[in-house]
C-alpha cells in the first residue's frame, strides 16, 4: 500500500501534488497529511526536490482557498445560508462553525487568516468570512501563502524523517496509511450523518 501510494506520488507528479492541495482544500475527506508526507519520503528518495514540492503545496493550498475566499466575496450570508442547507451535508460544512469562524475575524481581524491555517476544520471555512468581509485580496493571499508555508513545510520535513521508518517498515507504514485514510473516511462519515441544517443553529446565533 504504501509504495502503491508514493508511486501514485510520484506519477502524478508537481501537477498532481498542486491538484491534490486544491482538493484537500475544497473536498474534506482529502487529508493533506497523507499527501505530503508521502510526497516528502519522495524528496528523501531523490525523486522530487523539496523545495520546488514545498512552493508547488503551498500554491495548491492557496488556490483551493481562493475558491472559498471568491464565493464569500459573491456570495451574501443568505445565499451561503441557502447553499450550506443544500449541499452543506456532503461538504460537512455545518453553518455553527462559519459563525465561528466569522466571529474570530470580526474579533482579531484578517491575521486571523494566518493563525487559523493551524486549525484542522476553522482553516479552510475561514476564507468565506474573509471574502465576505472584502478582505483586501493581496492580503489573504499573503496570510494563507505564509500559513500554508509553514504547515505545509512541517508536514514535508515530516515525511523526510520518517522515509527510513517507511522503507523499513514498509507493511506496517501501509497499515498506518490505510489506517489514516480510513479514519478520514469514517470522520467525513460521522459527519454527514451528525450534519444539522442551518436553522438547528440560528438559536445561538447572536449576530456577532
Amino acid at each position: 500500500m504504501t509504495q502503491f501510494l508514493l508511486s501514485l506520488l510520484d506519477k502524478g507528479g508537481y501537477l498532481g501534488i498542486f491538484v491534490l492541495m486544491i482538493l484537500e482544500n475544497v473536498f474534506p475527506p482529502i487529508p493533506s497529511e497523507v499527501i505530503l508526507v508521502g510526497a516528502g519520503a519522495l524528496v528523501e528518495q531523490g525523486r522530487m526536490d523539496a523545495y520546488l514540492l514545498w512552493i508547488v503545496a503551498t500554491a495548491g493550498t492557496l488556490a483551493g482557498n481562493l475558491f472559498w475566499f471568491w464565493l464569500g466575496a459573491r456570495w451574501s450570508e443568505e445565499t451561503l445560508k441557502r447553499v450550506i442547507d443544500r449541499w452543506g451535508r456532503w461538504l460537512t460544512f455545518e453553518w455553527d462553525e462559519f459563525l465561528s469562524a466569522r466571529r474570530m475575524f470580526r474579533k482579531y481581524g484578517d491575521g486571523i487568516v494566518f493563525t487559523l491555517r493551524f486549525s484542522p476544520i476553522l482553516r479552510t471555512i475561514v476564507s468565506l468570512p474573509a471574502g465576505l468581509a472584502r478582505m483586501k485580496l493581496w492580503r489573504f493571499c499573503l496570510f494563507t501563502f505564509l500559513g500554508s508555508l509553514i504547515w505545509n513545510g512541517l508536514l514535508i520535513l515530516g515525511g523526510q524523517a520518517l522515509a527510513g521508518l517507511i522503507t523499513r517498515y514498509e507493511k506496517l507504514a501501509g497499515y498506518v496509511v490505510v489506517a489514516i485514510v480510513l479514519g478520514g473516511v469514517l470522520f467525513y462519515l460521522y459527519r454527514v450523518i451528525t450534519w444539522k441544517p442551518v436553522k438547528a443553529h440560528e438559536g445561538g446565533d447572536s449576530g456577532a
